[in-house]
């Protein structure tokens, strides 16, 4: 599962590029992955800011910022639902060529 594509950080708007996967030592799903550099983002996580919200759409999810990478960009991480929708099951998708 990944997604990249616009989000919002405590109402800053920011392009993401996130994954996840299953753990099964603690049997959550685990999401994290990097905000493109976002000088206001930056600025929260250095003035002690950890934990914050991502929104993408209507899906909000409580997120942990890292550390800035050497390029600018801040790493975000997540337990739990992931705030990217899901992608649509191609089991439940009629065949259009059945009748």
């Amino acid at each position: 599962m990944t997604y990249h594509g616009p989000a919002g950080v405590e109402g800053i708007s920011v392009r993401v590029h996130l994954s996840g996967r299953w753990e099964p030592v603690d049997g959550r799903f685990h999401w994290g992955g990097r905000i493109e550099p976002a000088p206001l983002v930056t600025h929260l996580l250095r003035r002690g800011r950890r934990d914050v919200e991502v929104r993408i759409a209507d899906r909000v999810r409580p997120a942990r910022l890292a550390e800035v990478d050497p390029w600018g960009g801040v790493r975000v991480t997540g337990v739990g639902d992931p705030p990217w929708p899901p992608e649509p099951d191609p089991a439940a998708t009629p065949d259009p060529t059945e009748e």
